[in-house]
């Protein structure tokens, strides 16, 4: 099993806002799917999708959204693999492959298998049997670059998405200038970093998601235009790999960290910087 990110999903309080706010910010118009009390609009790019849900009326999808943000608030609550095509055993093959590696499925819907946060250092990941996404992006962004996790514990985070999930581990690297240690899983067309620093002892401690870092084939005329869109981001400036440029929403939805980042001049993992 070699995952592929399926989507990542972002709750918020304020579905609507949050939706429009993605919108001006992708430059994307979402398929939006109600239902159970809560409300989702999808923005949908060619290697995964963004998935913005909230609350909207009573009905149980919206008790667990609720319950949820009550506890974490607003942010990336859930990343999803795409589950393998019907001839390779499909969400039941999973299911059974992920209990034999230790991980235990808390939920099997037709559509998904959820994994109980406890197998993975309070992570939600869940393997997902959906449409695939669209050919092509018509906005700013083509699409999802990397999602960033952190973690005080990077061996666990090796041992938990390479050998139980199944990622890809591309790349193991300890910088002390930065104080961090980076592990790049290659998942699809996108990647999952996780962050550990340096500078304390490996813990026991819950990982935690942090940002999301998207491609954008032209910084500048990008972050032109989500400035004429009224978020506040930062100047264009150099990335960390040479041939890079970078820059910064301040104010993303939901208070996510959110980096543009442009296309690396030569075949690459990631941008090394994070989001």
């Amino acid at each position: 099993m070699s995952p592929r990110l399926d989507h990542v999903t972002i709750a918020v309080r304020d579905v609507d806002a949050a939706i429009d706010a993605y919108r001006r910010l992708l430059g994307l118009e979402p398929d939006i799917e109600p239902g159970g009390g809560a409300k989702r609009a999808w923005f949908r790019f060619p290697n995964m999708a963004l998935e913005v849900i909230g609350p909207d009326g009573d009905g149980p999808a919206g008790d667990r959204v609720r319950g949820w943000l009550d506890a974490n608030g607003e942010g990336v609550w859930i990343v999803a693999f795409a589950a393998p095509i019907p001839s390779e055993g499909g969400l039941d093959a999973v299911a059974r492959l992920c209990e034999r590696r230790g991980l235990k499925v808390s939920e099997r819907t037709p559509r998904a298998v959820l994994l109980d946060p406890a197998s993975l250092a309070g992570l939600q990941v869940l393997f997902f049997d959906g449409p695939a996404p669209p050919a092509k992006s018509t906005g700013p962004v083509a699409g999802l670059d990397h999602v960033v996790i952190r973690t005080p514990n990077a061996d666990r985070a090796v041992a938990n998405f390479g050998g139980r999930l199944g990622l890809d581990l591309r790349l193991d690297r300890s910088n002390e200038s930065w104080g961090v240690r980076q592990l790049f899983f290659k998942a699809g067309d996108a990647v999952v970093e996780f962050g550990a620093s340096l500078k304390t002892p490996p813990s026991d401690g819950l990982d935690s998601f942090g940002g999301l870092a998207w491609r954008v084939p032209d910084p500048v005329a990008a972050q032109a235009a989500m400035a004429a869109a009224g978020f506040d981001v930062s100047e264009v400036r150099t990335g960390r790999k040479p041939g890079t440029h970078v820059f910064t929403v301040r104010d993303a939805p939901a208070g996510v960290p959110t980096l543009m980042l442009s296309a690396e001049p030569a075949p690459s993992l990631a941008e090394g910087g994070g989001a």
